[in-house]
This record gives structure tokens, sequence and C-alpha cells, in this order.
């Protein structure tokens, strides 16, 4: 069991280290920040302005319904942009460099690799969302907004990019090449994302299925301060079934090597 965790958090350590060691890594983290800090800025601002327009008709605005649950959820579109981009190169590299022999040659199992990779790409997604916090706490310091909110759609958006990983994993085994994998990628995730405009003009029946696979309408009750363990097991099954067929297209590149 140690001997299997050693494993798995190796090869996470070497996953995290090989994008600091281009400058991929600086690259995504510094753009998610850049989009993060005006996505606060605008809803700061127009924050703002509706707070003045409230006090003078001796009202009061929510910071956290009128300004960080509208971040968070935009957050989410700026990782449906950048996560592709994190998770292209996991295997899609190992083949195109042939490495990929040496690693499944190796004394790990296959369920490592896939754990060790998928760690990898949530720890650089985890200092993404870390560099984040800088303005939330300003937010914090200057302001008075409730922490659940906040600590929920953190987990919200964690869990949403563990889904994220586990479907870019999958896909950057199917290819060798980067762009191949990081368009496939962009492209299912946005399936993913408007799956749910379909059940706008679907029956009752498609509509409650449709609302239910959409993967970004489980993040809105996170953004309210709303932990429904409905959502958590939807996204945890997510992220279970995507590794699981990433471990089986795996599989198959050992039996083929």
């Amino acid at each position: 069991m140690m001997t299997s965790i050693r494993n798995i958090l190796a090869i996470a350590g070497k996953e995290l280290r090989s994008y600091f060691a281009s400058p991929i890594g600086y690259v995504i983290i510094g753009l998610f920040a850049l989009a993060f800090g005006l996505f606060f800025y605008a809803y700061l601002a127009n924050f703002v302005e509706q707070s003045q327009r409230a006090s003078m008709g001796g009202g009061r605005v929510n910071v956290n319904e009128g300004m960080i649950r509208g971040v968070f959820l935009n957050t989410a579109v700026i990782i449906l942009f950048v996560m592709p981009m994190i998770t292209m190169r996991t295997y899609a590299e190992e083949k195109r460099s042939g490495t990929i022999e040496l690693l499944l040659t190796s004394p790990v199992t296959d369920v490592q690799i896939i754990l060790g990779k998928f760690l990898g790409a949530m720890g650089l997604f985890c200092a993404m969302l870390l560099v984040t916090m800088i303005d939330i706490a300003i937010l914090f310091r200057l302001g008075n907004p409730e922490w659940r909110p906040v600590a929920t759609g953190y987990l919200g958006l964690l869990l949403l990019g563990g889904c994220f990983v586990s479907v870019g994993l999958l896909i950057s085994s199917l290819t060798k090449n980067q762009i191949v994998a990081g368009t496939m990628t962009f492209v299912t995730f946005l399936m993913l994302w408007v799956i749910n405009w379909l059940a706008d003009s679907s029956g009752q029946t498609a509509r409650t299925l449709l609302s239910f696979l959409s993967i970004t309408d489980h993040l809105d009750d996170f953004t309210k301060g709303i932990l429904d363990t409905k959502h958590i097991v939807y996204y945890l099954s997510f992220i279970t079934f995507g590794l699981f067929l990433t471990a089986k297209s795996v599989d198959s590149e050992r039996w083929r090597g």
C-alpha cells in the first residue's frame, strides 16, 4: 500500500515539475490570474455602483450574491479555455517523445500512472486557484462577505476542474499530437458545458436528464453556499468514470505496445 502511494506521488511530482520545467506552467497561471483579475475588477466596480444606488434608497446589496457568485461562475468559463492546455500533454507528449514505452514497462501499474498524472495536473490547477485567493483575501480585508459561499465556491471549482482533468487525460491518451488532444478536449468540454441549452427545447423527462448531465448546472449551488451531496456525488462519479475510461485506453496501449 505504501509503495503504491509512493509511486503515485512520485509520478505526480514528476508531472508537476514538468509543467514548470518550461514556461507553460507560469504562462497558464499568469493567464488564469489575469483573466480572473479582470472579472474580479469588473464585478467589483459593478458591485460598488449597485451599493451606492442601494444606499441612496436605504437598501443593501449582498456582496456574495451580487459579486462573488458571478466571479466564480465566470471563473468556470476561464477554466473551460485553460484546462485543455494543462491536460493535452499528459499522454500525448509521452507518445510523441517515445517515453510512453518506458513508462508502461516500468514497475508501476496503470492505475498508479493515471492517478499520478491526475494529481500532477490537479496540483497545477490548485496553484491556479491559490493565486486567485489573493483577490478574495483583499475583499475580506476591505469588506464583510460570508465565508461559506466562498469556501463552497472554491470546492465546486476544484471538483469541476477534476472532471475536466479526467476527461483531458482520456483524450490525451488517445493521440500523440498535443494540438489534436487540446482541440478535442476543448470541444468535449464545450459540449458538456452547453448540453443544458438543449434542455430548454426538450420534453420534461429529457430536460431533467440533460440538466443533470450538464457539468456547469451542478456548480450553481456551490456558489450560493449550498453543499448538496447530489452535486458532490455527480462530480466524483464523473471523475471516477473519466479515469476508468483512461485506464482502459492506457491498457489497450500497453497491449498494442
